[in-house]
């Protein structure tokens, strides 16, 4: 069974830094895209960041030049490093992969429970 952990949410004043961990454990082979999203009460999950598995980013404008995104694929995991916080940047910030592979087969769009970030001004 494979699961996505995410760690390093929580409070953090305005112009702070927070950094996000997502771990994926379970018998897996190979693992394609991964990223960031998140969800601020009443709005729709909203991509933050993506990196494909040869490295290439991808980010929302939001955030572009404040967050950056990285992975280790030997210890299968995906980190967001949050700086220059801004309370609209408080949400659930949830850990996902596109596509893995295991020793099952292929399972797509997996996620994790998610993380709160909370920025206060």
């Amino acid at each position: 069974q494979v699961q996505l952990v995410e760690s390093g949410g929580g409070l953090v004043q305005a112009g702070g830094s927070l950094r996000l961990s997502c771990v994926a454990s379970g018998i897996i082979f190979t693992i394609g895209d991964m990223g960031w999203y998140r969800q601020a009460p009443g709005k729709q999950r909203e991509l933050v960041a993506t990196i494909s598995s040869g490295g290439d980013t991808n980010y929302a404008d939001s955030v572009k030049g404040r967050f950056t995104i990285s992975r280790d694929n030997g210890k299968k995991t995906v980190d967001l490093q949050m700086n220059s916080l801004k309370p609209e940047d408080t949400a659930v910030y949830y850990c996902s992969i596109a596509r893995l592979t295991t020793n099952r087969g292929p399972l797509y769009d997996i996620w994790g429970q998610g993380t709160q970030v909370t920025v206060s001004s």
